[in-house]
C-alpha cells in the first residue's frame, strides 16, 4: 500500500517558515498584503476566497477581500485592478477564476502589475518561468506539487515525470518548473492530454505521474507502474447519496486501486489543495520582499 503524502502537514511546515519571514519583514516596518477579487457568487470560488482570506488573517497579513457583483463590467473590474496596482499596502493581487462570461480573463491578467501577480499568470511571469528567472512568480498549484515531491524525499532529478493535462494553470507551468536546472527539478518531462495516443502506455513508463486532467477517477491502476509516485491535482464533485452534502470530492486518480500499486500518493482532499494556498502565501511574501527592495 502506498505511503500517503500529507499536504496539510507539509503546508504547516511552509507556514512555520513563512511566519519567520513575516516577522522579519514586520521588524522592517513591512506588512505583506494580499488582495483577492471575486466577481459573482460561484460557490466554489467563494469557498476558495474565504480560505485564502482566513489564512491571510492567521498569518497576520494585510488582507483585502473585494467581492463584486456578477453584473460587474470589464471596465469596472479593470478600474478596481488599477487601484490595487497603485496601492502600496497591497503586494499581491489575485482575481479569482473563473469570472462571469462578460469578463475577458486574459485582459484582466495582462492588466495586473506583474510584480503583484502572485498567481503567476501574467505573460511576463510566464516568460520568466520559461527562461528560469527566479524573480518571477510561478503558479501556486505547480509550485505546491514540486514542494510536495521535495518534502516527501522523492528524487525528481533524472526521473521521468508524466503530467496529464496541458492547462496554463497547472500542466504547462508544472512541466517547465520540473525541467529547470534547479533543486527539485532536472526531470525528464512528458505532457499527455486528451488527444494523446497510447496514453496509458506513456503514463506506465513514468517514475512520477501528476494528474491534472479534470476528470474524476480518470487514472486507473493500469495507468501506473508498480512503485510509481502519484500526485493528484484533480478536485471533482461526484454525487453520493450517502454523503451529508449529497456529494463527495474525488481526484483525477482512482485512489483505492492506484494506491495498491504506487509507492506514494496524495489524497483528495488533503494533498495538493492545502499546498496551493500555502504557495499563494509564499508568493505574497516574496512579492512584498521584492517590492520593498
Amino acid at each position: 500500500m502506498a505511503k500517503l503524502i500529507d499536504g496539510r502537514a507539509i503546508a504547516d511546515n511552509v507556514y512555520a517558515e513563512l511566519r519567520r519571514d513575516i516577522a522579519m519583514l514586520k521588524s522592517d516596518g513591512i506588512t505583506p498584503g494580499l488582495a483577492v477579487v471575486l466577481v459573482g457568487d460561484d460557490p466554489a470560488s467563494r469557498a476558495y476566497v474565504r480560505s485564502k482570506d482566513k489564512m491571510c488573517r492567521d498569518l497576520e497579513l494585510h488582507s483585502v477581500k473585494l467581492e463584486l457583483p456578477a453584473t460587474t463590467t470589464q471596465e469596472e473590474l479593470l478600474a478596481r485592478v488599477e487601484e490595487l496596482n497603485r496601492d502600496p499596502n497591497v503586494h499581491g493581487i489575485l482575481v479569482q477564476s473563473p469570472p462571469p462570461k462578460q469578463i475577458d480573463e486574459g485582459a484582466i491578467v495582462r492588466a495586473l502589475n506583474p510584480a503583484k501577480d502572485v498567481d503567476g499568470f501574467h505573460p511576463s511571469n510566464v516568460a520568466k518561468l520559461v527562461i528560469g528567472d527566479d524573480s518571477g512568480f510561478v503558479p501556486c498549484t505547480p509550485l505546491g506539487c514540486q514542494r510536495l515531491l521535495i518534502e516527501s524525499g522523492m528524487e525528481v532529478s533524472g526521473a521521468h515525470v508524466v503530467v496529464l493535462g496541458r492547462s496554463m494553470i497547472v500542466g504547462k507551468p508544472l512541466a517547465l518548473l520540473l525541467m529547470r536546472k534547479a533543486t527539485g527539478a532536472n526531470a525528464t518531462v512528458t505532457v499527455v492530454h486528451s488527444r494523446s495516443r497510447n496514453l496509458a502506455e506513456i503514463t506506465r513508463s513514468a517514475d512520477i505521474v501528476i494528474a491534472a486532467i479534470g476528470q474524476a477517477n480518470f487514472v486507473k491502476a493500469d495507468h501506473v507502474r508498480q512503485g510509481a509516485v502519484v500526485i493528484d491535482v484533480g478536485i471533482n464533485r461526484v454525487d453520493d447519496a450517502t454523503a451529508p452534502r449529497g456529494y463527495r470530492l474525488v481526484g483525477d486518480v482512482a485512489f483505492d486501486e492506484v494506491a495498491e500499486k504506487a509507492a506514494a500518493i496524495t489524497p483528495v482532499p488533503g494533498g495538493v489543495g492545502p499546498m496551493t494556498i500555502a504557495m499563494l502565501m509564499s508568493n505574497t511574501i516574496k512579492a512584498s520582499r521584492q517590492q520593498s527592495h
